[in-house]
């Protein structure tokens, strides 16, 4: 253990002397003091959260205090995550987990799902790794899945037997976790990336993406193979199996008055249960039906969770709020936001994407070469701006690279796609960050799966992608 801590520091300590040499030597006067200034921030902030060596709440508060100390950005723009729709839904988020904790709604549910999932280990690995992936279609938001499915899945470990730290229940954690967010890459609307590549797409080319031919495009390997290889890898590296008395009990406990009851465990609230199924329900309507009413996911959560909260409506005392929500995640995802903010108004983001330009190779009649560095441009890139920020950076590069591969334009867009859907750290996507926190495991879990994930992908899905797209015509 000590020798990971000492190689952890020391990869601190060489990212801290670069980003010196970055601030102030030759570089800064090539691009100027403030964007050179600005990356050396960048690449401290991004080598403390890859590593862990502090809480990400610490790292982001550093993060605040050294853009907003040496003027490297307006407050207005670092500090614009915590007006973002991200972070009030994992607010609200962090309010509706509770409260399907606090009732009891998630050990109901999990009595009524561990009778269909109770074959095996693997059968319930895959059955809760296919249910959030099918979730992405009727819900707009990778939180919002996750809100919905970890305090239920954990309440399902817990009923399986899966103690905390289990690799049972890890296993369960880290597939709701990925799951709820990685095949939603395929599914146009599901989303933040999508969206913003939607339209920027429009925006600056005038190409309106179709949701047929981008889930046809996309989701047979980006959301079907990819889940089935996320599948593999959880039952490869956290292996576990179900006790043996879960058949029996899962074939009893339906007769009992309560599914969610023990037996010497006070009754449960049935009322509470039904104003909290009620309220998400509701919810769920909206969040399903957000193309007809234009309200986003978030205020309608904002909303769920104050009807949570009400007294005699909700089930979350007032007290437990500060417990229920976890402003430490709230940082980290704010900084987030602000990191990608930082990154795009210094121009740090552009500079990335012309340096990746030249840097990866691109010659039109090199088919498989270019759809090789397109895709790698837009997974390198996501390491610096964060998943969100790439098609803010690539998208209005597209028409140069067009030009450079030979590939129409609105194929070098989708090629962003192929890339920014492989996360290799959690603190690329929030949600990630979140899920696990709903989870009470380790972030570092994921971390096992994203890196062999983020390989496959590379090794097996691009090639595989590049001849699905030909099959179709793309190439």
């Amino acid at each position: 253990m000590r020798s990971e801590f000492s190689a952890k520091h020391l990869f601190i300590l060489v990212a801290v002397l670069a980003a010196v040499w970055v601030a102030f030597g030759p570089f800064a006067a090539s691009v100027g003091a403030r964007t050179a200034q600005c990356a050396a921030v960048v690449m401290v902030t991004l080598a403390l959260w890859s590593t862990g060596v502090l809480p990400p709440f610490l790292t982001s508060l550093i993060f605040f205090s050294l853009v907003v100390v040496f003027g490297l950005a307006r407050p207005d723009l670092i500090f614009s995550g915590f007006a973002s729709t991200a972070v009030w839904l994992i607010v609200s988020g962090f309010v509706i987990g509770s409260a399907i904790g606090v009732s009891g709604l998630g050990q109901r549910l999990a009595a009524i799902l561990a009778p269909l999932l109770a074959g095996s280990y693997a059968h319930m690995i895959a059955g809760l790794a296919i249910s959030a992936s099918l979730l992405g279609f009727l819900m707009p938001s990778s939180t919002g899945r996750a809100v919905v499915m970890l305090p239920i899945g954990m309440a399902l470990a817990e009923r399986v037997g899966f103690r905390p730290g289990s690799n049972g229940r890890i296993g369960i954690a880290v597939t709701l976790a990925l799951a709820c967010n990685m095949p939603s890459f395929a599914i146009l609307p599901a989303n933040i990336p999508n969206m913003i590549l939607a339209g920027a797409s429009e925006t600056l080319h005038g190409i309106s993406l179709s949701y047929a031919s981008y889930l046809s495009l996309h989701f047979p390997l980006l959301g079907i193979l990819k889940s089935a290889l996320l599948i593999a890898l959880v039952l490869l590296l956290f292996p576990d199996r179900l006790p043996d008395r879960l058949t029996e009990c899962a074939e009893a406990q339906p007769k009992a008055a309560d599914p969610a009851a023990k037996a010497g465990e006070p009754p449960v609230d049935a009322g509470a249960q039904r104003r909290v199924a009620t309220i998400l329900l509701v919810m769920l309507a909206f969040w399903m039906t957000d193309s007809l009413h234009g309200i986003n996911a978030a205020w309608v959560g904002l909303v769920a969770a104050v009807c949570l909260l009400l007294p005699r409506v909700g089930v979350v005392a007032p007290k437990a709020f500060n417990t229920s929500v976890d402003f430490g995640i709230v940082l980290f995802v704010s900084a987030a936001l602000g990191l990608g903010a930082l990154v795009h108004d210094s121009g740090l983001g552009t500079l990335v994407g012309k340096g990746l330009r030249y840097v990866l190779p691109l010659e039109a009649g090199h088919a498989m070469l270019n759809f090789y560095s397109l895709s790698l441009m837009s997974m390198l890139t996501g390491l610096i701006t964060t998943i969100p920020g790439v098609p803010t950076v690539l998208t209005p590069m597209a028409p140069e690279l067009a030009a450079a591969s030979g590939f129409s334009l609105t194929a070098v867009l989708m090629t962003q796609v192929v890339g920014f859907s492989t996360v290799i750290f959690p603190y690329q996507v929030g949600p990630l960050v979140v899920a696990m926190q709903l989870s009470g495991e380790k972030l570092g879990h994921v971390l096992r799966i994203t890196i062999p994930l983020g390989v496959l992908s590379f090794a097996l899905i691009v090639p595989l992608d590049f001849l699905w797209w030909r099959l179709l015509g793309w190439i």
